[in-house]
């Protein structure tokens, strides 16, 4: 039995990620020496040109998928986790004051949607810095957690924990949060673990999983999860993105993913800084056990 609980004993934490990355994408416009290579044209090329198409894929995201996200999340009034590059909320301020004024929380994807693995210590903690600073005077709220764009260093989590964010979600290892070490530090950090398998960008990478096939995959997960629940705390990570979940044919899935956990008891739809709360409230930093990672997600 685990040692501790969800509020008002509920069984399964839901957690709605919503990724806003669209206007801090790699672009030669950006300075960048490429294109952006996350793409559903699959257009990879090494010479360095514009890719006008897949910029105005993102554009879509921001224009049309951010309103249709945002309008389901308040018909089932269910609180989100945007988690969104710094520069993107500068560039789109209607998502910034939506986070507002529904009173969610922004986690930081980064300044800019980049890869800081590239980064020395110097370089990362100004853009840790910069992200903070940005969400700040976008949102209102600080963020207080953090999402790298795929990898990261072996100082991040050390810088994170000296910045004053509460957890790092870089980690797939796991369906309920945990603490877990710091390279670099001597106190651990609360890791509430991410979820690859049930995000919607699969429908990307695997064009061939139509939205019928991931809202099936998502129930799925949901089942098992919520099944455990009623013997130790899980969690359910559901990841979504403005320009992939928005699209017309696409949206309906989530809907109806919204439909069937919402009618179900005990499910507390939660945003991942409550998470991390609630976890680090009632289990000391002083018990925990750590991971093979050693403090690298």
């Amino acid at each position: 039995m685990s040692d501790y609980k969800w509020p008002k004993d509920k069984r399964l934490a839901m957690s709605i990620v919503v990724n806003v990355e669209e206007g801090s994408e790699y672009s030669i416009k950006e300075g960048d020496k490429g294109m952006e290579p996350v793409d559903e044209l699959q257009v990879h090329l090494k010479k360095p040109m514009r890719n006008y198409g897949n910029e105005s894929n993102y554009q879509y995201g921001i224009t049309e998928g951010a309103p249709r996200i945002i309008k389901l999340l308040d018909k089932y009034q269910v609180p989100a986790t945007w988690t969104a590059a710094a520069l993107s909320l500068e560039r789109a301020p209607q998502i910034a004051e939506a986070i507002r004024r529904r009173n969610d929380e922004t986690c930081s994807h980064g300044y800019r949607w980049v890869f800081q693995f590239r980064m020395n210590e110097n370089e990362e903690r100004q853009f840790i810095k910069d992200a903070v600073t940005s969400i700040e005077k976008t949102t209102g709220k600080r963020p207080l957690g953090w999402l790298s764009r795929y990898l990261l260093t072996e100082n991040t989590r050390r810088i994170l924990q000296e910045e004053g964010f509460l957890y790092h979600m870089d980690d797939y290892s796991a369906d309920a949060p945990f603490w877990d070490a710091v390279q670099g530090s001597d106190e651990p950090m609360v890791i509430v673990p991410y979820a690859l398998d049930s995000n919607d960008m699969k429908m990307w990478v695997a064009p061939s999983l139509t939205p019928d096939a991931w809202l099936k995959y998502a129930i799925d997960t949901f089942d098992v999860l919520y099944a455990e629940g009623a013997e130790q705390p899980r969690m359910m990570s559901l990841g979504l993105h403005l320009r992939i979940i928005g699209r017309p044919g696409r949206i309906g899935a989530f809907e109806a993913f919204l439909k069937y956990v919402s009618e179900k008891p005990g499910v507390w739809f939660a945003t991942r800084q409550q998470i991390a709360e609630t976890f680090q409230e009632q289990v000391p930093a002083s018990g925990y056990t750590p991971n093979k990672c050693d403090g690298v997600a």
